[in-house]
């Protein structure tokens, strides 16, 4: 191995050695109409049964573009966990732009956000529907082209 290939084992390694710590079990994304997200638009994701007893990290992705008009966003995300039935509500709000217009995201013309959204402890078999809606005042929002739900096994 030459000098300069050095440089990529140690990314390669530290890639690796992180991968170990979670790994995803699912990753969605549901695109919004371009037209506008409508309130009562619910976007629904439907995890398999997991294979394993352990903690689950749960995540929000979500994109924009300029023409979103405001600087945060509130979500509702309602989640039932099967065969029990457990129905969790949560709130998050979500800061977009900062106090000079700059969207806090990263990418150039559509801005990308992870936000945490619940760790839960769920079980072999267990299986998970969440859905998101936005609660903003404005009917239709412009300028959201997908949200979606990101989760980790933590090992």
């Amino acid at each position: 191995m030459t000098n300069r290939h050095w440089p990529y084992f140690i990314l390669l390694a530290i890639c690796l050695l992180t991968a170990c710590k979670q790994s995803t079990v699912y990753y969605h994304n549901e695109d919004t109409p371009e037209s506008g997200w409508e309130k009562n638009d619910l976007l629904t994701f439907a995890v398999d049964r997991l294979d394993a007893d352990a903690t689950y990290q749960e995540d929000l992705a979500m994109r924009i573009s300029n023409k979103y008009p405001f600087m945060r966003l509130t979500l509702i995300v309602k989640q039932t966990v099967y065969p029990a039935g457990t129905t969790m509500t949560d709130t998050l709000d979500c800061n977009l732009i900062d106090e000079r217009g700059n969207a806090i995201g990263q990418g150039v013309s559509q801005y990308q956000y992870l936000f945490p959204l619940k760790t839960l402890q769920l079980h072999r078999g267990d299986s998970l529907h969440l859905s998101v809606r936005h609660d903003m005042k404005r009917e239709i929002l412009p300028g959201i082209t997908s949200v979606g739900i990101r989760i980790k096994k933590e090992e």
